[in-house]
């Protein structure tokens, strides 16, 4: 059994989710999104929160590993470094708890999860939804984003694990 957050970073909204693998099931254990603090005009003071609410998202569920999405490449160089700042504060946190942390890129993501690098975010959020039984249509984009980055994860874990069982009964 593993239990992972995946993290989607951004400098207004940064969603967030905490999943249980058990042998046979996916389990979510809670997700939502870190808002910037309203009225807040200080960056720093933005970063600083999500570094806060992440580090007791943490403290709350303990989860074994953490799955944040890389950085794309934006136009505007200002937003792509406002973004990448953000991203390093919820890295932040996830190390101040000695979390294994894995990066996948958003075409990896989307990949893994709806079958095509460059699927629409409702696409990831359906397959989200439907892999983790979720009803209803009340999971922010964000949210489900960070859940799509924690799915990744546990697929990607999953692989690990075959290639290195085939390998192993390859060399006998």
């Amino acid at each position: 059994m593993v239990t992972v957050i995946g993290i989607d970073p951004g400098s207004q909204r940064t969603g967030w989710g905490v999943v249980r693998e058990a042998p046979g099931s996916l389990t979510l254990l809670e997700c939502g999104v870190v808002r910037a603090m309203p009225g807040e005009k200080s960056f720093s003071a933005r970063l600083a929160y999500i570094y806060h609410e992440i580090f007791l998202i943490l403290t709350r569920h303990s989860p074994d590993e953490a799955a944040v999405e890389q950085v794309f490449t934006a136009k505007n160089a200002l937003a792509a470094l406002k973004l990448g700042q953000a991203r390093g504060a919820a890295v932040a946190a996830c190390a101040a708890h000695s979390l294994p942390i894995s990066d996948y890129a958003p075409t990896m993501v989307k990949q893994s999860l709806a079958g095509a690098g460059r699927a629409e975010k409702e696409q990831v959020a359906f397959m989200v939804k439907r892999l983790l039984n979720i009803k209803g249509t009340g999971l922010p984009l964000d949210a489900s984003d960070a859940l799509a980055v924690a799915l990744c994860h546990l697929n990607a874990r999953r692989l690990a694990k075959l290639t290195r069982q085939a390998a192993g009964n390859y060399d006998r």
